[in-house]
């Protein structure tokens, strides 16, 4: 059995080096089933994303290859491409000509997304309005967001066509 794992990461802003990673969400493709797991704060280790991915063949990212899997490395010294094979969907998006962020080509494609106005700056807000005033309700806006995020990851590869 193929388990396929979408991968999406919150962060406290764009670079590796000066920033932090919030929040690692994981969709975790099996047959037809589709789990989310997500690792939270001090909860993101290199131990708990190892067992995560435990059995995983493949990994879809969006912006990944410059974004995501640089600041895992960083943080956590793990190389999820030397591991495992990772399927970067921006660059498919890009050979069809859809260009633009992960919202921007999931409207052109028709995906629908729940949690509306939402975006990376956001995100980074929202993080800070947890940590800050201890608001569980911007950790669960946070957490919404991003389990979207790698729940349309495996929409946008189905549309896309890509294996």
């Amino acid at each position: 059995m193929t388990i396929r794992c979408y991968l999406d990461i919150e962060t406290t802003g764009i670079s590796p080096k000066a920033c932090q990673v919030t929040v690692v969400g994981l969709a975790l493709e099996r047959d037809r089933t589709l789990e989310v797991l997500q690792l939270v704060g001090s909860g993101i280790t290199e131990a708990r994303l190892r067992a995560a991915l435990r059995g995983v063949d493949r990994i879809y990212t969006y912006n990944g290859r410059r974004f995501d899997l640089p600041f895992l490395r960083k943080h956590l010294g793990v190389d999820l491409e030397k591991s495992f094979v990772h399927r970067d969907l921006m660059y498919d998006c890009w050979a069809q000509k859809l260009k633009g962020g992960l919202k921007k080509v999931e409207e052109k494609l028709g995906i629908v997304r729940a949690a509306q106005g939402i975006d990376g700056w956001m995100a980074v807000q929202l993080w800070w309005d947890y940590i800050n005033r201890s608001d569980q309700n911007a950790l669960r806006t946070l957490l919404a967001y991003n389990r979207e995020d790698v729940i349309n990851l495996k929409t946008l590869r189905t549309k896309l066509g890509v294996q």
